[in-house]
């Protein structure tokens, strides 16, 4: 680009005819940069550099216009190398008001789509291995069954959402992670570290993941034809390319195969339509997949007892009004649907007891929701309501109820949100307030049934309401956010109790970046850590809620080709819930307790290095727990956390086509497990490399991915062995 952005002025000054239009103050808004024929500066016949983008852009720049192309991606380039325009700040959700990540005062960590797509995985929990704040402990391969915790925190700490909604199971965080979407839907994953009730609400203990899917920034379909800036020739050509344009469709379709019997297969199909009107903007993705695995071991009758077999689909619709004229086009409101299905059943050999090792689980999860954005002058206004229902059938003994029944369960969650925000010459306030009821209906969960039907005699019901208000003062280079949060349950006569919090930074120069920042937040017990009294289980349904206070500090560095981070956090929690058993008994049985308090000391460092076609990511987080326990005293969850987290990440393109990832994690882990003999056996550190090789085209894509390659045995669980080398090869291929 070596024109620069006067040569766009003596262009139009041409013809004289258009001077007229053209010394109009009418501001001109580029709102897509792309190499594409329909585009403006394309239609110039000039190389365009320019040389000053205005804050406003900046500030309003999506995650997707930094980390996503316009087209259908090749899924295993690496695009970060070939990026045809990089915007630095990009909108992230580590408030309740959206900020730019370069002016958020707290930190969230983005998986973006390249390293989504590079990533030698074959589930979407897989995927937040990479985060090395977070600790994904599985029971199953891909996916079958997967506990995810955030800086020490259990799976029950954690909001998992969609695209912001909320679709945690309040009868267990086991199924927490059932998402009905395939990897190749998803554009980013933001991890929000600590505690997150201020934006995410009360299950925000130790914080959140919120998964983003497509929406409408997959298609570059040209919105405005500038009839007033352009010579009648380059304005024919347009209309002509616009009118071919009114309508795109597109997609991908997957195969896999490889060890232990791995079979997968997934497609999608996208579509973009512009009525002749142009009065709206309709884009719709549905993808759907099927996976199954013979799995890795077989219990001791020689029956299979880890194999897996699932089905998900998933739809989102969004509509968008356009303004065709240049001098208010823009888009005023929006309207997201989003519904999925997410169905599995996977042998659960030795899950829950080492005793047993023929179990078996199916879930089922649905999840709607309709979702809403408005502005209003400078009011915006962020509706929505969802609601998701869970089925889950647990056999201790495989198809065989007539020694031990099969615990069933249906949950149904509904909810309203409404978050809105408005700037004014103070800064950025936002306020909202949610309504959730979690209902259950179980064969053991819950109070007895007044009336009950098929298999459930219990059940119980609940509401959750909380308010928030919040604050963000945005300074050139400092930022504050404050606010907090009310919150009110039904279960157990809860108060309206208030959790505030309020986070800072401060950017120094062009490149460093300190922040610190205080919060608080809630969890309320789970239907099974209340009621779940049966197969050597004792629940105690007058659990309190969970409560947790945090203090963070930190420091980045971010240049072109180097980003570094490091932090430093202590959690102080009280009222922790957690199965423990009294190994002095000599029958003994878990139990739900409080545990009084738990603290956590923790550090973070994060580097990133981009040198020309290598990428290279090295992190490493380390805890120290300190809890007021017995020597006696087993715990099943909170007492297990990774004390010590190392991955790293080398990605590499070795030719125009070909590209290598590989990957390394280390972990070393706290705690204890029983032996179906009874001998108490602590964890053991373990390393795991995984790589992938990809061969891509435009139009297709082939690969080859090892996890585990030097074949390591290790447990994330006790009593749950882990697979050793998994060897899987694959095709896509992209349809336009």
């Amino acid at each position: 680009m070596r024109s620069t952005f006067r040569n766009f002025v003596p262009f139009f000054q041409k013809d004289m005819r258009y001077k007229r239009q053209f010394n109009q103050r009418k501001a001109l808004r580029f709102r897509h940069f792309t190499r594409k024929g329909y585009a403006l500066f394309a239609c110039l016949g000039r190389v365009v550099t320019i040389g000053v983008l205005s804050v406003a852009t900046l500030q309003s720049a999506t995650a997707a216009h930094r980390h996503v192309t316009t087209d259908e991606e090749r899924a295993d380039s690496m695009q970060v190398m070939q990026k045809e325009a990089t915007l630095d700040d990009v909108e992230v959700t580590g408030s309740r008001a959206p900020l730019a990540l370069g002016q958020a005062a707290r930190m969230v960590t983005v998986l973006t789509r390249e390293d989504i797509q590079a990533a030698p995985v074959q589930s979407i929990n897989d995927l937040l291995k990479m985060a090395v704040g977070v600790d994904v402990r599985q029971r199953g391969a891909i996916g079958a069954q997967t506990d995810i915790g955030i800086r020490g925190s259990t799976s029950e700490q954690i909001t998992i959402l969609l695209n912001g909604i909320n679709i945690c199971d309040p009868q267990t965080g086991h199924n927490a992670f059932d998402l009905p979407c395939d990897v190749s839907d998803i554009v980013r994953i933001e991890v929000l570290e600590g505690p997150a009730a201020r934006v995410y609400g009360t299950s925000s203990l130790v914080g959140a993941i919120n998964v983003v899917t497509r929406q409408n920034e997959n298609f570059p379909i040209k919105r405005e034809t500038s009839s007033s800036l352009e010579c009648p020739s380059v304005r024919k050509v347009n209309e002509v390319k616009l009118e071919m344009r009114n309508e795109k469709w597109n997609g991908c379709a997957r195969m896999e195969g490889g060890s232990f019997g791995y079979l997968s297969a997934a497609g999608r199909i996208a579509h973009s339509f512009i009525p002749a009107s142009h009065s709206s903007f309709l884009t719709s993705h549905l993808s759907a997949g099927y996976t199954r695995s013979d799995g890795y071991s077989r219990a001791k009758s020689g029956a299979l007892n880890a194999d897996y077999e699932g089905f998900k689909a998933f739809w989102s619709c969004q509509l968008s009004p356009v303004f065709a004229t240049p001098h208010s086009q823009r888009e005023n409101c929006q309207l997201s649907c989003h519904a999925g299905i997410s169905t599995k059943g996977f042998g659960s050999n030795t899950f829950y007891s080492a005793r047993f090792d023929e179990q078996f689980e199916k879930t089922t999860k649905l999840y709607t929701a309709l979702q809403g954005d408005v502005k209003i002058h400078e009011l915006h206004i962020k509706p929505s309501v969802y609601w998701n229902r869970s089925y889950d059938r647990f056999e201790l003994i495989r198809g065989d109820e007539s020694k031990v029944p099969f615990n069933r369960h249906r949950t149904d969650v509904f909810g309203i949100n409404l978050n809105s925000y408005f700037d004014w010459v103070a800064g950025r306030t936002a306020f909202g307030a949610e309504f959730r009821n979690e209902d259950i209906v179980s064969t053991n969960l819950g109070e007895p049934l007044n009336n009950p039907h098929g298999h459930y005699k219990n059940g119980l019901n609940r509401s959750n309401l909380s308010f928030h208000v919040e604050h963000n003062i945005l300074l050139k280079r400092f930022t504050l956010s404050a606010g907090f949060v009310a919150v009110k349950n039904t279960w157990n006569e809860m108060p309206f109790t208030l959790y505030p919090g309020i986070d800072a930074s401060c950017r120094m120069g062009d490149h460093w970046k300190v922040y610190a920042s205080y919060n608080t937040s809630l969890r309320m017990p789970s239907f099974t850590e209340l009621y779940y009294s049966v197969g050597g289980h004792q629940a105690d349904k007058y659990l309190k809620a969970e409560e947790m206070h945090a203090v963070e500090g930190g420091v980045k560095y971010s240049s072109r080709w180097l980003t570094a981070q490091a932090s430093i956090f202590h959690h102080h929690a009280r009222n922790m819930i957690d199965w423990v058993m009294d190994t002095r008994e000599t029958d003994p049985v878990w139990q739900s307790v409080n545990h009084t308090k738990v603290n956590t000391l923790g550090q973070e460092v994060k580097v990133n290095c981009q040198l020309s076609a290598v990428n290279c990511q090295l992190a490493y987080c380390h805890l120290h727990q300190q809890k007021q326990e017995a020597d006696y005293l087993q715990s099943q969850y909170s007492l297990e956390y990774l004390r010590h987290k190392l991955t790293a990440q080398l990605r590499m393109r070795l030719s125009e086509s070909l590209d290598l990832t590989l990957g390394y994690r280390w972990q070393d882990r706290m705690g204890s497990y029983t032996t179906v003999d009874g001998e108490v056996k602590s964890y053991h550190p373990y390393s795991v490399i995984d790589a992938r090789l990809a061969w891509s085209k435009d139009t297709y894509s082939i690969y080859v991915e090892g996890n585990n390659l030097t074949g390591h045995q290790y447990v994330d669980y006790g009593n749950v062995p882990q697979p050793g080398c998994w060897i899987m090869s694959g095709m896509k291929l992209f349809l336009n």
